[in-house]
Order: C-alpha cells, then sequence, then structure tokens
C-alpha cells in the first residue's frame, strides 16, 4: 500500500485535474445504468404493452416513475424512448471523452514531470554513483519504466475509478429489482477471487524480472552502438549479435509469461458469467413465468448481474498494470531517493580567483568503506603558475587525486585548500569553474562544432569561439566541414577523428579560460601525427596556467616544476626529474621503461 500511495504521489500538481476527471468518470459509469434501464419501457410497455412488474419495494420515486410509464400509451412512449436514449446516450460519450481526455493528459504531463525530476537527479548525483550503475540502467528508468506508470496512470487509475463504481451502479439495478435473486447468485463471485490473487502474485514477480531485463537490452544497446569501431575492428559483430538475441529472448519469454497469465483471467471471468447467467435463468424465469416478474425486469436484473462481470475483467488487467507500474516505481524512486555523497553547502562560499597555491594536507581517500584507501596521507602544495606532473604505475591513484581537486569526491580525511578556503566550504560553480579538464577520452556531444567548444561557456561570441579554435589549431579541419562551425559532429563526435575531437575539447578549455589546467593523459590515445598537433594545442593552453598533468610523454615532465610519483595511493617521490632520477627508484624504472621510450 505504502508502494502504491508513493506512485499516486506523482499527481502532485494535477489534482484539480484529477479530480474533475474522476468526477467525469462517475458521471459517465451513472449514465451506463441509466442506458441499461431503458430496456423496461421498450420490452415491457412498448413491445409486449404489458405493465412492468417489479418484485421488489423501490424508492418513491422510482415507483412514481414506473406507474407513469404503465399508464402511458405504447404507441407515446415508442416515439419518446429512443429520443430520450439518444439524449442521455450524447451526454454519455461527451462525458466519456472529457474524463479520457483529462487522464490522458495527467498521465503525459506525469511523465513529463517524473522523467524531468529523474533526468535532475542523476545530474545531481556524484560521481561515486556512477561507478556503481550501468548508464542503460539509468536510461531504462527514464524510458522503460515511466512509460510504464504511463499506462498505470492513464488506463489502471481511470479503471480503478470507474470499473468499481460501474460493478456499485449494475449491482444496484440489479439489487433494486430482484434482490433474493441477486443474492443468491453472489455466492458465486467469490470463486473468482483465489485464481486471481494468485495469478497477481505471479505477475508482480514476472514484472519484477522484466524491468530489469528491459535494464540489461538498454544497456547492452548503448555499449555496444557507442563501441560500434572496437565491434568491427576485433570481428565480433556475431558474438555481440548472439548475446542481443539472448536478452531479447529472455525478455520475450517473460512477456510471454505475462501475456499466459493475463490471459488466464479473461477464461476465468467468462466462465464466472456464464454461471452467473444460468443461475439467474433458472432462478428469475420461473418468476417471468409464473407471472411475478415482468420480462423487462427479467432482462434487465440478468443483464446487470452479467455486466458486473466486465468490469471485474477489467479490474484484473488493472491489478496487471498496476503491479508493474509498483515494480518500475520502486526502481525510479531508487533513483529519486537516492542522495549525492559530495554536497554544497547552504552557505558555501563563493571562491576569488585562484591567487597562491592549492595545498593538500594529510588527504586520504576511499571509494567506500569496504575498498580500502585509495590514497593515503597525501601532503602537496601546488603554487600558482606552476607544472606539476603525476606520474605513477597504473592504478596508483592519479585520476582519483586530480578529482579531488575540483571536489568530484570527497576526501576521507584531511583537506584541500584554495588560497586558504577548504573546497568544502566554496560553491561547486566557483571551484570548477576556475578548474579546465581535458581528459584522455574527449567527451563531445551530438551538436554543432559551435556549440561543443562554447559548451558551458554559452555567452561566448562568434570571434571568441573562432579565436579558441584557432588556438587549438582546429579551424583548419572545422573550415573544411560541410557547414562550417554548424556541422552536426554526431553522436560523441563519431564523425571525426580522435585528434580533432581532442581539439575541439581543447578549444573548449582555452574558451573557459580557466586559471587552473588538468590534463588527464590527454595524448594517450592518439596517433603520432595527432599527437603532435594535439601537444601544440595544449603548449598554448598551459600558458600562464597552474598546470597539473597526469604525463607519459617525457618532454611534459622534463618541463614540470614539480613531478609527483605515486605508488599503491602513496606519495614515493617529489621533485624534478634529474633529482628524482636519483633519489627514487620508482621513477628511474618508469623513466627508463615508459617515458624515455615515449620521446618528445
Amino acid at each position: 500500500m505504502k508502494n502504491y500511495l508513493k506512485l499516486l504521489g506523482f499527481l502532485k500538481g494535477h489534482e484539480g485535474r484529477f479530480s474533475l476527471a474522476i468526477v467525469f468518470i462517475i458521471l459517465s459509469s451513472l449514465f451506463e445504468g441509466v442506458q441499461l434501464t431503458f430496456i423496461l419501457p421498450v420490452v415491457d410497455r412498448i413491445f409486449e404493452n404489458k405493465p412492468i412488474v417489479i418484485p421488489n419495494k423501490v424508492p418513491a420515486f422510482i415507483a412514481h416513475l414506473v406507474d407513469k410509464l404503465n399508464s402511458m400509451d405504447a404507441h407515446t412512449l415508442f416515439w419518446m424512448t429512443p429520443l430520450t436514449f439518444m439524449i442521455l446516450f450524447s451526454i454519455k460519450q461527451v462525458v466519456s471523452f472529457f474524463s479520457d481526455y483529462l487522464m490522458n493528459d495527467i498521465a503525459q504531463g506525469v511523465m513529463r514531470d517524473v522523467r524531468s525530476r529523474l533526468f535532475e537527479r542523476i545530474h545531481t548525483l556524484s560521481l561515486d554513483y556512477f561507478s556503481r550503475k550501468r548508464a542503460g540502467e539509468l536510461v531504462s528508468r527514464i524510458t522503460n519504466d515511466v512509460g510504464t506508470i504511463e499506462n498505470a496512470i492513464s488506463y489502471a487509475v481511470t479503471d480503478l475509478f470507474k470499473q468499481p463504481f460501474l460493478i456499485l451502479v449494475f449491482m444496484g439495478i440489479s439489487f433494486m429489482v430482484n434482490t433474493k435473486g441477486t443474492l443468491f447468485v453472489l455466492w458465486l463471485f467469490p470463486l473468482i477471487g483465489w485464481p486471481m490473487a494468485l495469478i497477481n502474485k505471479k505477475l508482480r514477480k514476472i514484472a519484477k524480472n522484466t524491468q530489469e531485463k528491459m535494464a540489461d537490452i538498454n544497456s547492452h544497446l548503448m555499449e555496444t552502438i557507442s563501441g560500434v569501431r572496437i565491434l568491427k575492428a576485433f570481428g565480433t559483430e556475431k558474438y555481440e549479435i548472439k548475446r542481443f538475441w539472448q536478452h531479447n529472448f529472455h525478455y520475450y519469454k517473460l512477456r510471454m509469461k505475462t501475456f499466459l497469465n493475463m490471459n488466464l483471467m479473461g477464461p476465468i471471468t467468462e466462465m464466472m458469467g456464464a454461471l452467473c447467467g444460468m443461475a439467474i435463468l433458472l432462478i428469475l424465469g420461473k418468476q417471468v413465468l409464473e407471472g411475478h416478474l415482468s420480462f423487462g425486469v427479467f432482462m434487465l436484473s440478468m443483464i446487470s448481474i452479467t455486466q458486473v462481470i466486465r468490469p471485474i475483467k477489467r479490474m484484473a488487467n488493472v491489478l496487471t498494470i498496476i503491479q508493474q507500474a509498483l515494480v518500475a516505481n520502486v526502481r525510479i524512486y531508487e533513483v529519486l531517493d537516492t542522495k549525492p555523497t559530495v554536497v554544497e553547502k547552504t552557505d558555501a562560499q563563493t571562491l576569488e580567483t585562484f591567487k597562491d597555491k592549492i595545498s593538500i594536507e594529510g588527504v586520504n581517500f576511499h571509494y567506500d568503506a569496504d575498498s580500502g584507501n585509495v590514497l593515503q596521507d597525501i601532503n602537496l602544495t601546488i603554487n600558482k603558475g606552476e607544472l606539476v606532473a603525476m606520474v605513477g604505475p597504473t592504478g596508483s591513484g592519479k585520476s582519483t587525486l586530480v578529482n579531488l581537486i575540483p571536489r568530484f569526491y570527497d576526501v576521507a580525511q584531511g583537506r584541500i585548500l584554495f588560497d586558504g578556503t577548504d573546497v568544502k566550504d566554496a560553491s561547486f560553480k566557483s571551484l570548477r569553474g576556475q578548474v579546465g579538464i581535458v581528459t584522455q577520452e574527449a567527451i563531445l556531444f551530438n551538436d554543432t562544432v559551435r556549440n561543443n567548444i562554447a559548451y558551458g561557456t554559452f555567452e561566448a561570441t562568434e570571434d571568441q569561439i573562432r579565436q579558441a579554435a584557432q588556438m587549438a589549431f582546429a579551424d583548419k579541419f572545422v573550415e573544411k566541414m560541410p557547414k562550417g562551425y554548424d556541422t552536426m559532429i554526431g553522436d560523441r563526435g563519431f564523425r571525426l577523428s580522435g585528434g580533432e575531437k581532442q581539439r575541439l575539447t581543447i578549444a573548449r578549455a582555452i574558451l573557459k579560460n580557466p586559471p587552473i589546467l588538468i590534463l588527464d593523459e590527454a595524448t594517450s590515445q592518439l596517433d603520432s601525427e595527432s599527437e603532435k598537433y594535439v601537444q601544440e594545442a595544449l603548449d598554448k593552453l598551459m600558458q600562464g596556467r597552474t598546470v597539473i598533468a597526469i604525463a607519459h610523454r617525457l618532454s611534459t615532465i622534463m618541463k614540470a616544476d614539480k613531478i609527483v610519483v605515486l605508488e599503491h595511493g602513496k606519495m614515493v617521490g617529489i621533485g624534478k626529474h634529474d633529482d628524482l632520477l636519483f633519489s627514487c627508484p620508482l621513477y628511474r624504472r618508469l623513466y627508463e621503461t615508459q617515458f624515455r621510450t615515449s620521446g618528445g
């Protein structure tokens, strides 16, 4: 119940329209019952020209209406009944239209709001969250799971109000015209409850597995489409096609289990209807033959009870949709209820432009309590204008250390200071606005060249964008593109070479013009020709800035004011190149095996 109330919580902000829609749904249900009562005058008074005989004592206004119908001329009633029926039928259709339209409008509004909330929440979470979650799984939450909620609101919630009310209307009519007969057949109704409860229990489990399998499909799609070059390079297309087929087949099997259980409800409710119909025929038919019941009342009573089967059947489908929606709801709230681990203080300071130094004091860091320290007792001062190179074997903690500087993660112990201010006391905007980052993976968006360069600096002028491209040695290849700076570069810059992508990211950093620059092995994945252009662009970018570089090129290391040597998360050396060759065995080994061969 708690989970269902959380699902209905998505209706917040739509309460007015939702209440109006419920009013229209109730009116529509009432009109269905009223339409059904037209059987009485049509059968008894018009076609048989006999009085309407109701065995029950009915409310005074109904008794008065029956007396009036019994006293009316059959021919007059013949012309009045169809006209009245069409007027009421037309009103019912108008009311139904507005109820359906409003519920669909609410469902689409909820989808819009939930997707926006999910997207906003995902992008407020800290980086450690994304190390635990697959991108495809998060996409599935925003697309597939939210789509499931749409069905629950547009169809299931509508039926959740409409179908029980229809049951009440039809049962009310049946009780009113023939109480004893109705009570006799009601004992058959509980027979449907037990199998439906079993089926819904199965559907709940199947729904959870189905949602998870769709997340697997989305994740596989994202990985293989974004990594299509690798697939083709290694000739693994058939392997990935087989993997996708397995995911898809498992999803198909789960969906067929859902349909199997859903379709079982149909025969169960139909059998229920047949049993009720036979019972009514046997019980009430005798009363018609004996003259205690008019044929019109018999027909009204029989149709009313059998009409109850239709909303019960719809309710079975509603329960299935709701089970799926509740599973989706849990998955959505898993994201919405997740709190970022790195949080900006409410009274965060605005950092002034970097003037003096970055101080890293006694810093320890771990990704989670079970993983152990990734960095241990790091003490380092980076002065304004210095080029500080980080070197060390793979997994030594270089990238982790530079990610702590713009506070992508929080330190476990110690502190990081910008000109004496702890980064935990600074606003994200003022801190990260002073740091430019160029990584080994060039992150670009499926947008124009212009917008990719100006990303994050949206107020930049055309001249500033072009100047940044020139400084990054990107202007030449951009101008050769079909639409120049207005050319769409494809998903992740698919249409560009590695060197071209990297030069656009450097142009973006140049345009941002940060006082502090972090280079995370920015040329390590490039061929020698591309590396030459990118390195020249980086040299321009580095001028007059404080640079922290995870370095693999000897030329960068030789120019460094400080070289920090890391091993297993600890600083094992710091100094200039010549000093470290003699004082740090690890650095000397790295130089002999890696840096010297990198040239440059």
